[in-house]
């Protein structure tokens, strides 16, 4: 399968077995990205990470006040 990054648009060749493969195939909002542009934002985030100003927001799950 012939699969385009989103970011570089550099055109990568996968296997259709795979489960990435059928994840694009099934669901298309879902994007590709290759593997260099993967590690450079992975890093990036951590560099972030690591100054102290970077912050995640996640919802707070809410506890049943029934139990």
């Amino acid at each position: 399968m012939r699969v385009k990054c989103v970011i570089c648009d550099k055109i990568n060749q996968i296997e259709d077995e795979t489960g990435l493969a059928k994840k694009l195939r099934n669901r298309p909002i879902h994007t590709y990205l290759c593997p260099e542009c993967n590690t450079r934002i992975e890093n990036r985030t951590n560099e972030r990470k690591a100054t102290g100003k970077f912050k995640l927001y996640r919802k707070k799950a809410k506890q049943d006040d029934l139990w």
